[in-house]
């Protein structure tokens, strides 16, 4: 059986790269979702659990559920104990992809992550899609979908992110979210171009 080609998608928060992954996957695209796999797997993955209490202590689960609260509490004011977790969870969410990928036989599969740039992981593609949207169109979309947030949270979120030109820089594809065009024909053009690099 031969391998499928690699794509990653990503975006900025409120670029609409969920939106755009599942027009794909209505085109038969098998969809992984990578910050969905890592939440499941930081429950499932007994390795990764492991190496979670072994460095943020046995206080991280409770009764086998991962502990959010404390580990928020823990972690994600600082900065230097994210990296430590992602360099936990990113290689284990490799390893799942990896696994899933064994199980696919579409010619192309799409990988959906946040922080696909970020994270180093888009090396491990064969090709990478941006989805993109004026910062002020992504950031207007944010708190309408996440009531919760304020503007000022959604702006740390942002700068947390590659900037908008260097994901630019280091996407094969492109697709535009900004209303200004259609964004179904945008995909089913790239189908069609992934279908035959992948073929």
């Amino acid at each position: 059986m031969n391998k499928p080609l690699l794509v990653g998608i990503t975006g900025g928060i409120g670029a609409g790269k969920s939106t755009v992954a599942r027009v794909f996957g209505l085109l038969g695209v098998p969809l992984y979702k990578a910050d969905d796999r890592a939440k499941a797997l930081m429950e499932q993955d007994r390795q990764l659990q492991a190496e979670i209490v072994n460095l943020f202590g046995s206080e991280s689960y409770e009764n086998g559920r991962l502990n959010r609260t404390y580990l928020a509490g823990r972690v994600f004011a600082d900065p230097q104990q994210v990296a430590k977790l992602n360099t936990l969870v990113h290689p284990a969410v490799a390893r799942d992809f990896a696994a899933w990928c064994e199980r696919q036989s579409a010619p192309y599969v799409l990988k959906e992550a946040a922080l696909l740039f970020e994270s180093g992981s888009y090396r491990q593609l064969d090709a990478t899609l941006l989805v993109q949207a004026p910062v002020a169109m992504r950031l207007q979309r944010v708190l309408q979908r996440d009531p919760q947030r304020s503007e000022e949270q959604v702006r740390q979120i942002m700068d947390k992110q590659i900037a908008p030109a260097e994901a630019a820089r280091l996407a094969d594809y492109r697709i535009v979210n900004d209303e200004s065009q259609l964004v179904i024909p945008q995909v089913l053009s790239l189908h069609q171009q992934l279908l035959a690099r992948a073929g």
